[in-house]
């Protein structure tokens, strides 16, 4: 009888835990599709700061505090480095001091394009830039 309820114990402990571990994994999995992704801007070419960060849905980026020199030309990228070899184009930066929000293009890959430059297309150069983690 003892090793019965020994048995009848040890399964139900089993159980448990695993229910317990799946329920852990669905809130790991929740938090990290609803961790916040932001970043700081680091001065290039011309001094440059201020904050990015994506909204929820990860549709829009915003910048906040943004400030840079003004320049000819300035555009807003999503790049794969720095350089902006490879990248997404936001479109014109919208003001040189201020909060600014941009739209991300559909099927962009966030997990690629991981740095939010400001470039300089006459001089090929970046302002500025900001990693997102």
């Amino acid at each position: 009888m003892n090793k019965h309820l020994v048995a009848l114990f040890v399964i139900f402990t089993m159980i448990s835990c695993s229910s317990d571990n799946d329920t852990m994994n669905e809130m790991t999995n929740d938090q990290s599709d609803s961790e916040e992704i932001k970043g700081s801007f680091v001065s290039d070419a011309h001094p440059t700061s201020g904050m990015v960060s994506l909204n929820m849905e990860r549709t829009v980026l915003n910048l906040d505090n943004f400030k840079t020199d003004d320049g000819p030309k300035l555009l807003l990228y999503l790049s794969t480095n720095v350089d902006s070899q490879d990248f997404v184009n936001l479109g014109d930066l919208k003001g040189i001091k201020g909060d600014f929000q941009y739209n991300i293009p559909a099927n962009t890959d966030l997990g690629r394009y991981k740095f939010v430059v400001v470039w300089c297309v006459d001089f090929s150069v970046s302002f500025g830039h900001a990693e997102l983690k």
